[in-house]
């Protein structure tokens, strides 16, 4: 086989939605594809779509110093599971607060995603009257067991912010995330 021009063996590439060169090789060579001449594809330089396509979105900048002024002033949440290995009591969810100015971080353990708003309004009223402070924010996932109706009238009545985060963005809520991963390892 001899050895084929740079601007054809890229237009064979394109055309075949950027199949790897050895490929396009054993199709030049098996006569699989109508057209495709019989020659040696050789890649001369790396293709811009595969290097956009593998491409890795830069992190967010790490902050030293917290958000938040006092205690309860913004609260990370976070629900993992269902966990593989149930505990004890059959309880395979896990609820993670995580204070952002102090970093303190309280677990919860559930057996069903549904408790979540009743175990989250409980903790919530225990936490402000044991602390005598007012939690200011919630942040959390844009998750179902945080976005129902009893949470956001809870919210509302206390005159507690939700934020939510974006879609596929654990970086804003890392806080917890980073919490949720150590308790996940450690079990």
């Amino acid at each position: 086989m001899e050895k084929h021009s740079p601007t054809q063996a890229w237009l064979w590439h394109r055309r075949l939605s950027h199949l790897n060169f050895d490929t396009i090789n054993l199709l030049s060579k098996n006569d699989i594809v109508n057209g495709l001449p019989r020659l040696k594809y050789v890649k001369d330089q790396l293709c811009s779509s595969y290097e956009m396509g593998k491409a890795k979105r830069s992190s967010f900048k790490t902050k030293i110093v917290p958000s938040s002024k006092g205690w309860l002033h913004l609260l990370h949440m976070e629900l993992c599971g269902p966990i593989r290995v149930k505990s004890i009591n059959e309880k395979k969810y896990i609820l993670m607060i995580v204070d952002d100015y102090s970093r303190y971080t309280w677990t919860h353990f559930m057996r069903s995603k549904n408790e979540t708003p009743k175990v989250l309004t409980d903790f919530l009223k225990m936490i402000q009257k044991g602390l005598q402070a007012q939690v200011i924010t919630v942040r959390t996932d844009r998750g179902t067991k945080f976005l129902n109706k009893t949470l956001c009238a809870y919210f509302k009545e206390e005159g507690i912010d939700h934020q939510t985060t974006f879609a596929r963005t654990p970086e804003q809520n890392r806080v917890v995330e980073r919490q949720n991963h150590s308790v996940v390892e450690a079990a």
